[in-house]
């Protein structure tokens, strides 16, 4: 076991786990940061999606050890309010369906508009192409990152 202090929403959070422990388990079962989901956990459905640093990773193989003195960014993290301008769109498009991967959708969405104000199509199908939705709503989705981008 060892202590991290780890900067998680722009607060310190300190734990006792061990190195080898995903990031993900870190957030869900020792700080109770709900918000980001389990899917597959190799990496390849995206929906345990956070920022590290303002980038996107898998947060189900990313050991809690690898993080150093990154910055993570959760769903909760992503607006104060709930109305960052991905949120905003995704309700107004309709997007999740049964909602289970849209945390991981919206932290790769808003990783895509905050570097990339004006996305063409390839750029969010490359973007997001590491999120999986069941569901299929990718027409929703794409639709609602390109108002996004507009706003």
């Amino acid at each position: 076991m060892a202590n991290y202090k780890l900067k998680i929403n722009n607060q310190i959070r300190e734990v006792e786990v061990d190195d080898d422990m995903p990031l993900l388990w870190v957030l869900r079962d020792e700080l109770d940061l709900k918000g980001t989901k389990f899917g597959c956990g190799i990496a390849q459905c995206g929906a345990c999606t956070v920022h590290l640093n303002g980038s996107p990773i898998r947060s189900c193989s990313l050991p809690v050890a690898a993080v150093g003195d990154g910055e993570i960014t959760t769903i909760e993290g992503v607006s104060a309010n709930g109305l960052h301008k991905i949120q905003q769109a995704w309700i107004e498009e309709n997007v999740p369906q049964c909602g289970y991967c849209q945390s991981g959708q919206i932290m790769s969405a808003v990783a895509l508009v905050d570097g990339n104000s004006n996305p063409s199509d390839e750029d969010i199908d490359v973007a997001m192409s590491g999120n999986i939705c069941r569901c299929g709503t990718y027409p929703r989705i794409k639709k609602a990152i390109k108002n996004a981008a507009n706003l």
